[in-house]
C-alpha cells in the first residue's frame, strides 16, 4: 500500500492563507529529500510561499513527516545552494525567494532533457507537450 504523510507548512507572517501543503509519498520512487525540495520550488513558483516566509526548522519538519533530521537536511542544502532559502541561527529558515538568474541548472536541464524524452517515447506531439509545458509554466506564477 501506498504511504502518504501530509505537513502544513504555515504562514507565520500572515494569517491569510494555510501555507503549503507538503505530500511525501514514501512508496514513491522520489527520494523523499527530493519530495521535499520540489513542493516547496513549487510553493515558491505558484506564490503560496512567498519571500520571507519562515519555514519550519530541520527538527521540528523530520518530527512532524516522521522521516529522518538528514533528509530534511538534505532538501533544505539544495535549496540554499539554489539561492531559494536562507539560514540562521537566530532567524531560523526563510524562503528568499526565487535567484530571477534566468538560467536553469545543470540537474534540472537534465531532467527537462529526461522529461522531453518521455513525452516523446509515449508519442505525445510536440505541439500538445508544448501546451503542456506553457500551461504548468502558468501556473507556477505566471510569465516574466
Amino acid at each position: 500500500g501506498r504511504c502518504i504523510v501530509c505537513i502544513i507548512i504555515t504562514n507565520t507572517k500572515e494569517r491569510r492563507r494555510a501555507g503549503l501543503l507538503l505530500r511525501l509519498d514514501f512508496s514513491s520512487q522520489i527520494p523523499i529529500y527530493r519530495q521535499i525540495r520540489d513542493q516547496i520550488v513549487v510553493g515558491i513558483a505558484s506564490g503560496e510561499l512567498a519571500p520571507g516566509e519562515k519555514l519550519p526548522a530541520i527538527r521540528a519538519l523530520a518530527e512532524q513527516s516522521g522521516v529522518n533530521m538528514m533528509t530534511v537536511s538534505k532538501a533544505y542544502t539544495l535549496l540554499k545552494q539554489e539561492g531559494l532559502i536562507t539560514t540562521d541561527r537566530r532567524g531560523g529558515t526563510v524562503v528568499s525567494g526565487s535567484p530571477d538568474t534566468g538560467e536553469l541548472g545543470p540537474q534540472t536541464l537534465e531532467g527537462l532533457r529526461l522529461i522531453c524524452a518521455e513525452a516523446r517515447l509515449s508519442g505525445l506531439s510536440e505541439a500538445d507537450f508544448l501546451d503542456l509545458c506553457r500551461e504548468f509554466y502558468r501556473e507556477g506564477g505566471g510569465e516574466k
